[in-house]
């Protein structure tokens, strides 16, 4: 329906209120004033003209009353009222007095009439239209400022497949009580009961101020029902308009670890990035390509992309090209190993980078206890050759990416990168690079997690498999890994091994569950079964060893380790003689030496 049709429509109706008030009013009235046609007409026409003039001055006229609240209402009122005044103004003028009754009875009868003229469509829209639809009946969880939002764009919209039944909240003042006519049914204790009881098939967890610690509390109650669980999106996205209150997110594992993020100090990250050149090696790795988006947006004046796969390095290169943010950045990729010595520094001379962020990794637990001598190759000799090509030609901080497994390390991935690490802090004590190595644990998503494990036996129909139910590990997200490693360039003074306060470890047992619960399935329907721990592998990971401990955080969520014997020697001779070795002596080799500072004993010798 056009404008012009619906004011035309909505004035007709106005005239026929007005007419109709009169002559109830002159039933209801006995009063001299009523005797004379020349005083019904002039009442009439007053008033009816006023209230045309008063609506178009309020635009009550362009009021969509689907959606009328109260400021509809309070609009209604004062037209009105400004109506009647001015019918009252002519009284005196023309009459030398006033028909009070009447004019109180003129009020009345046009806010009820007029206001529930208006309301009349939104009330059939909500009492009939919208219940005759199939919709799903959604428990909201927060009856605080965002589930109120939540449930009023519920109500109001047609297109929505959910409707608000029941809230949720801890707060047993709203106990009872009624908004926006749903009720407050209990406590986050009671949703297994109420969700049983009122047939929710939805709930929408509306409090987006939430610690991930609090949603995990929620989660594990929702988890107790099998329906489906979400979310309302980040409070920053709301603000911001990124998201609309309406746009529900399904929860994700990432949402379950317990601990807030690491919040970037943007200042000092800028000093140090912003107009410089920066190299990425692994740049089409899960982290290194994470790496690349967090670094541009700190407006580098040129990114080297470099990486062994050309499938991984074209993915991200499109995807920066497509970046707003990278309009006014030079970006290159360039296709090497890290395993090529004369390689890595033709690229750092030929570029002279800045910073340098090493992510370039074998980091496959049990493939690598099978092939030690690549862990060897990629992990040692590739950081060697990079760190080296660094130093020689300046840049100013080089960054390596590294793992808790490299702590009292069991594993030849682990013990690889806690030579790694010796590498670039010796590194460190004979150059003007500052060198850092940054320690954490699992991430999530990354090539090689859990995770997407799980997920595939998940879609197949389970089981998923676990290696041990006393198994646990650190996690964190992607962004937030290479957030801690764009970090620690801006914290360096070279030579120290940075760590994320990473909240408490979490049973692997644990996660698959979650994620069978966040994927609509129960536990029954997919089922578990444990595979045994594989080769390498502990039943729980450290961050940090006992001779390494700074108990002080340099940053907020963020440790430092202290620098402990370099084995630089014995690493030399590894790599000159690894080829020589049987796959078992240089496994042992290996982890013998990354593991010597916790021992009395010497290394054992390497034999040629």
């Amino acid at each position: 329906m056009t404008y012009r049709q619906r004011l035309s429509i909505f004035i007709f109706i106005d005239l026929c209120i007005v007419l109709a008030s009169l002559m109830i009013i002159k039933v209801l009235v006995s009063s001299l004033f009523y005797n004379t046609a020349a005083a019904l007409i002039l009442s009439f026409a007053v008033i009816f003209i006023s209230h045309i003039y008063f609506s178009f001055q309020l635009n009550l006229y362009r009021k969509v009353w689907e959606y009328a609240s109260v400021s509809e209402l309070i609009i209604i009122g004062k037209t009105v009222t400004y109506s009647v005044a001015a019918t009252a103004v002519v009284q005196l003028i023309v009459f030398q007095t006033l028909y009070v009754r009447m004019l109180v009875l003129t009020w009345m009868l046009h806010i009820l009439l007029i206001g529930g003229s208006r309301f009349l469509w939104r009330v059939y829209r909500d009492s009939v239209m919208l219940v005759q639809q199939n919709k799903k009946r959604t428990l909201i969880v927060g009856a605080g400022s965002a589930g109120t939002m939540v449930t009023r764009q519920l109500q109001k919209r047609n297109d929505s497949e959910l409707t608000p039944v029941a809230f949720i909240d801890d707060d047993e003042n709203k106990h009872q009580l009624d908004i926006l006519g749903v009720p407050v049914v209990g406590s986050v204790n009671d949703i297994a009961q109420k969700v049983k009881e009122l047939e929710i098939t939805h709930i929408v967890i509306a409090i987006p101020s939430l610690s991930k610690r609090e949603l995990n509390v929620i989660f594990q109650e929702c988890a107790k029902t099998e329906v489906k669980t979400q979310i309302l999106p980040m409070l920053e996205d709301l603000v911001t308009g990124k998201v609309s209150v309406k746009q529900f997110r399904d929860v994700q594992v990432e949402d379950l670890l317990g601990r807030e993020p690491v919040v970037l100090d943007t200042e000092s990250i800028s000093d140090y990035i912003e107009e410089k050149v920066v190299l990425i090696t692994g740049a089409g790795g899960s982290i290194g390509s994470e790496i690349t988006r967090q670094a541009a947006k700190f407006h580098p004046k040129k990114m080297v992309l470099l990486g062994h796969g050309e499938n991984s390095i074209y993915t991200i290169e499109m995807e920066m090209l497509s970046n707003p943010q990278t309009e006014n950045m030079e970006l290159i990729t360039e296709i090497a190993d890290v395993q090529d010595a004369e390689k890595m520094m033709q690229v750092m001379g030929e570029h002279q980078p800045d910073v340098v962020y090493h992510a370039a990794a074998h980091k496959h637990v049990p493939l690598m206890e099978r092939n030690p001598e690549e862990a060897v190759k990629n992990n040692i000799i590739g950081t060697w050759n990079v760190a080296k090509a660094a130093s020689w030609h300046k840049v100013s901080t080089f960054v390596m990416v590294s793992t808790d497994k490299a702590v009292n390390p069991t594993s030849v991935m682990g013990a690889s990168k806690r030579l790694a690490e010796m590498i670039v802090q010796n590194m460190n004590q004979n150059s003007s690079t500052k060198f850092v190595a940054v320690r954490f644990g699992n991430v999530l998503g990354s090539r090689g997690s859990v995770i997407p494990l799980f997920r595939k036996q998940i879609e197949k129909g389970g089981p998923v498999t676990v290696t041990h139910p006393e198994m646990v590990r650190y996690f964190m997200t992607i962004p937030e890994a290479s957030r801690l490693v764009i970090q620690a360039g801006a914290l360096t003074e070279g030579g120290e091994v940075f760590v994320l306060d990473m909240g408490d470890p979490v049973k692997i047992v644990d996660l698959a569950k979650n994620l069978i619960k966040l994927s609509g399935n129960s536990i029954e329907e997919i089922g578990l079964e444990y595979s045994g721990i594989r080769p390498g592998e502990k039943l729980f990971e450290e961050l940090l060893k006992a001779d390494e401990v700074y108990k002080d955080q340099v940053y907020p969520k963020i440790y430092i380790g202290k620098t402990v014997k370099l084995y630089i020697e014995e690493i030399e001779r590894i790599m000159e003689d690894y080829t020589s070795l049987s796959r078992d002596d240089l496994r042992a080799r290996i982890i013998n030496l990354a593991n010597y500072s916790n021992t009395k004993e010497k290394p054992l010798p390497i034999i040629s």
